[in-house]
């Protein structure tokens, strides 16, 4: 017994520790899962999320971020976009969060744990009956990771609130405000595995828009950088989802029959791709997007996998 205390008092005094403990796979991140905003009137979200894109408002839950609860919007059974009617200030931040999905929040929140990422102490089942995971991004910004759960609020609405008016079945990306891209992409490339798919600007000789994939699967974040101090629909713009269309001249027409009277007109964006952007009463942005360009996208070469929508 003495000669192993020995022993232990000399390794100690050398220095010497266990080897690093190897880092766990990262779990599969396979696309966007939601976009929560604030809004100043629910009956106005109401009108421009079901009146005007068609999406069925699907049920109300706790909103994890504190406020009023979150109003649900049906994209399709594992995309969201969730509206608190809390704005009381026009020029304030409507971003609350965005969500992607995971096949494994707890693994995911071992993985970021050994990565040096705050995380929680555990990931329990929500009040929704979802696994969920919350980080902030280095710019304070609140990202979800959810593993939806079949006996969830989420799963037990499988095959309901999916109108045939939806003006489009699917979201493409997210995209939020960014003052330092590099601190985004230490979080969102070098820990996550996000890829770089794309970038550009209103000028060639600038980087205004950086898209990222998630690493398994062909949806993305959007950098929206070069902001400045944006006014309320500016930042409108820039806090924003993309909804993915195959007929963006159709979409228009339903958008007009529906009553939107703000400008919408269909254009080619940068990126090469058809796009056309329209507004809630609040000014944050829902834009519609042919995945596939029509014409060479500007600034950077475009490694986006286009895949049937």
């Amino acid at each position: 017994m003495l000669r192993v205390t020995i022993v232990l008092a000399a390794v100690l005094a050398l220095g010497w520790a266990a080897p690093p403990q190897p880092i766990p796979a990262r779990p599969a991140i396979t696309g966007v899962a939601g976009f929560a905003a604030k809004v100043s009137s629910l009956a106005d979200a109401r009108a421009f999320y079901s009146g005007v894109l068609g999406l069925d408002e699907a049920f109300t839950i706790r909103n994890p971020r504190g406020g009023s609860d979150l109003t649900t919007f049906k994209i399709n059974e594992t995309q969201y976009v969730y509206v608190a009617q809390d704005l009381k200030d026009p020029n304030e931040d409507r971003l609350l969060f965005v969500a992607f999905e995971t096949a494994d929040a707890r693994g995911l929140r071992t993985y970021l744990a050994a990565k040096g990422v705050d995380v929680p102490a555990a990931v329990e089942p929500d009040q929704e009956g979802n696994l969920s995971l919350w980080v902030k991004d280095p710019e304070g910004n609140a990202v979800q990771f959810i593993q939806f759960q079949p006996a969830s609020v989420h799963g037990r609405s499988k095959g309901k609130f999916v109108s045939n008016r939806r003006l489009s079945d699917h979201a493409l990306h997210v995209g939020y405000r960014v003052r330092d891209p590099e601190a985004l992409d230490r979080f969102y490339e070098d820990v996550l595995g996000f890829r770089l798919i794309w970038k550009g600007g209103s000028r060639d000789d600038r980087f205004d828009w950086i898209s990222m994939a998630v690493p398994d699967g062909n949806q993305w974040i959007e950098y929206m950088v070069n902001t400045g101090t944006p006014s309320p629909r500016q930042l409108g713009v820039l806090n924003h989802l993309a909804l993915g269309t195959l007929d963006i001249d159709a979409a228009h027409r339903q958008v007009v029959e529906r009553g939107y009277t703000d400008k919408a007109a269909p254009a080619i964006g940068r990126d090469g791709r058809w796009l056309m952007h329209l507004y809630d009463t609040d000014l944050t942005r829902t834009e519609f997007m042919v995945r596939k360009p029509v014409k060479e996208p500007c600034c950077f070469p475009l490694t986006d996998v286009v895949k049937p929508d």
